[in-house]
């Protein structure tokens, strides 16, 4: 049974984290007539723009995470970051509430170690090797271990910030500084993974719901400094290829358990398909769904979460997106070429909203359709050429 938002019988959903894909998540429920919570660590965040409520609070204070949650009482709790006091959404699941897609997943996938132990050590996924410092001395004997070049990134972060490439033992220190100094959460511990030489990086996008398991086309993608910056679906694989990538998505899903949509990261080597990390939420590789898919990753996340069936995902068209970032921090901001972009037919352009810039943030995207990937690729990153970000 759904209400409306603000009476009786309404489905309410708290989400924690409000930032471009928690936005259109929002955007999603609300359609559905679900009455929805923004929260977040700043004002303004997109997904606050037009959620029903909103609250600023330090999402790593547990004390402060409780408060608001008891105060509104969501059926839904959906993180959308990995900043989060994970240890009171222990608790508040034994005490009732309901995490998406479990408090478990929340608190395995909001650092590289639990999640990297989970899919390498308990179920046997193919991963890069991998060590563990907590100190520059102790990274120094992992990189060592592990050999250069290696990968270096904080135990928790996001959109790559922290992430390095370490070429040689002279760059442990840069290294190992520039990982500290991105990571959340104050911690004091970093990952150093074997290069993996792949022939290309994708992103599964993995469904669990009322209908069982399901997965949307391959999207294939480019990263620079772990954030990513243009991608398209679906991506050519082979179906021999698909089949090994879907059976290494649904068995790290379904460690993780519950219903929701997860956005599997994968390596396509030519020993294999490698695991590399899981978001149990929509990706951010997976906005080119919002122009590609009939239901989007968003609006699918939302079905599953809510327990209706998804009887099926049907890609519409090939397609590609390519981000728009800022390369200042300021406070007053404005985004030029638009009216440029858009003369291209079958193109789209997201703004996000946010309300500063900050250096490499995200700050829009630009989606584009065609009959071809390789056409899409090149039309988007044409559109996204003629936007620029300015500032006051």
């Amino acid at each position: 049974m759904f209400g409306v938002p603000y009476g009786e019988n309404i489905k309410k959903i708290m989400l924690l984290g409000s930032g471009e894909l928690g936005k259109e998540v929002v955007i999603e429920a609300q359609r559905l007539g679900v009455e929805t919570v923004a929260v977040d660590r700043y004002e303004h965040a997109p997904a606050m723009q037009v959620a029903h409520r909103s609250y600023v609070i330090d999402m790593l204070d547990g004390e402060q995470l409780r408060q608001i949650i008891e105060e509104e009482r969501p059926d839904f709790i959906v993180p959308e970051i990995e900043a989060i006091a994970t240890n009171t959404l222990v608790e508040l699941e034994k005490e009732g509430f309901h995490i998406v897609p479990t408090a478990k997943a929340t608190q395995l996938t909001m650092d590289r170690e639990g999640i990297r132990r989970l899919a390498s050590e308990e179920l046997g996924l193919p991963t890069a090797k991998y060590a563990f410092a907590n100190t520059l001395s102790e990274l120094e004997e992992a990189v060592k271990e592990i050999g250069t070049p290696c990968v270096i990134k904080p135990i928790m972060s996001s959109s790559g910030k922290g992430q390095s490439v370490c070429r040689s033992l002279d760059d442990i220190e840069k290294s190992w500084n520039e990982a500290i100094e991105g990571g959340r959460g104050k911690q004091e511990r970093v990952i150093v993974e074997e290069f993996i030489h792949f022939d290309s990086e994708i992103t599964l996008l993995t469904v669990r719901s009322i209908s069982g398991t399901a997965y949307c086309p391959p999207i294939g993608h480019v990263q620079k400094d772990g954030d990513y910056i243009e991608s398209w679906q679906p991506h050519q694989m082979t179906k021999a290829q698909i089949t090994e990538s879907e059976q290494i998505a649904k068995k790290i899903t379904d460690a993780l358990g519950g219903y929701g949509l997860f956005g599997v990261e994968l390596f396509l080597t030519p020993n294999g398909v490698y695991f590399s990390e899981v978001s149990p939420r929509p990706h951010d590789t997976g906005m080119v769904t919002l122009a590609t898919q009939q239901l989007s990753e968003f609006a699918l996340h939302v079905r599953a979460i809510l327990g209706l069936p998804i009887p099926e995902i049907r890609l519409l068209s090939p397609g590609a997106s390519h981000t728009i970032k800022a390369w200042e921090e300021s406070k007053s901001y404005k985004v030029l070429g638009i009216e440029e972009a858009l003369c291209e037919a079958d193109t789209q352009v997201r703004l996000f909203g946010k309300p500063e810039t900050k250096v490499g943030r995200r700050m829009a995207v630009v989606l584009h359709t065609s009959d071809t990937v390789d056409t899409s690729r090149e039309k988007a990153k044409q559109a996204a050429g003629k936007i620029t970000v300015t500032y006051e």
